[in-house]
């Protein structure tokens, strides 16, 4: 009988394992955080330096009055002095065109749920409960079959 022990051990050591290498909080989860903060890291990263450049830009028409008057100038604004050929047809000025960054959503990691791996720990160790059960079985039957007497076969 205490060889079943060997049910009960064999359903935990099957649950921890499972647990800590494909659980929700398990290596493989972890492994995945890991490298979606990496992700969020670098976008953070990407997003402060567009904002040092806008804050380059803000600064620079702000207190730039030759910079201001450049930039008013691809806006299709003049001074009072000045005149313009509108030509048609030539589209946006492109120069223009600022990225400001992009929306990167978090992704969720992927793991097997705790119920998924109890039910995968609970069907091994009754499949070895089984296995020990037929084995006994099938050696109780050969130890039957040989303790009868050769002549004594029925």
């Amino acid at each position: 009988m205490v060889k079943y022990l060997f049910v009960l051990w064999t359903g935990i050591f099957v649950y921890v394992l499972l647990s800590v290498f494909l659980g929700p909080t398990g290596l493989s989860a972890r492994h995945q955080l890991e490298r979606e903060q990496e992700r969020q890291q670098a976008n953070i990263e990407h997003l402060r330096q567009i904002n040092r450049e806008l804050e380059d830009t803000m600064n620079s028409l702000l207190y730039d009055m030759d910079t201001l008057a450049i930039h008013a100038r691809e806006q299709g604004y003049a001074s009072q002095q000045e005149r313009f050929i509108r030509i048609v047809g030539l589209g946006v000025n492109q120069k223009n065109l600022t990225s400001y960054g992009e929306l990167v959503i978090a992704a969720e990691p992927h793991y097997v749920s705790d119920r998924i791996i109890r039910i995968i720990a609970l069907c091994s160790a009754i499949s070895i409960f089984i296995c020990m059960v037929v084995f006994d079985i099938l050696k109780h039957l050969k130890y039957y079959e040989n303790r009868q007497p050769k002549g004594q076969e029925s």
